[in-house]
């Protein structure tokens, strides 16, 4: 059984930073794209950063390039996002997204495996 679990988000004032993990089991880690996306309250998932199966490509979303940096260990099954320089507008639920087939698509649907999400809420 595949699970995909979310830790590290939280309350933090603007200008803070926090560091999100994603812990993967029951699949071959190494194997898989991963993905970090987010929804705000009332709007749609969108994607924020990516990483290919080795860690040798990572994608950005225009508001959070330079500002977040996405990482994974493929020892420890493990993704993160370390998050500087937080904005009100960056508060959402977070989430961890696998996919097998494809490199950081934008559709939910081409990703294999989500996690629950974790709430990151930055104040001003």
């Amino acid at each position: 059984q595949v699970q995909v679990v979310e830790s590290g988000g939280g309350l933090v004032q603007a200008g803070g930073s926090l560091r999100l993990s994603c812990t993967v089991s029951g699949l071959t880690f190494a194997n898989y794209h991963m993905g970090w996306f987010r929804q705000p309250p009332g709007q749609e998932r969108e994607r924020v950063s990516c990483i290919n199966w080795n860690g040798a490509w990572a994608y950005y979303g225009d508001s959070v390039k330079g500002r977040f940096t996405i990482s994974r260990d493929n020892t420890k099954n493990t993704l993160y996002l370390q998050m500087n320089s937080l904005k009100p507008e960056d508060t959402a639920m977070y989430y961890c997204a696998a996919s097998w087939r494809t490199y950081c698509n934008r559709e939910i649907s081409d990703y294999d495996y989500w996690g629950q999400g974790t709430q990151v809420t930055v104040s001003s």
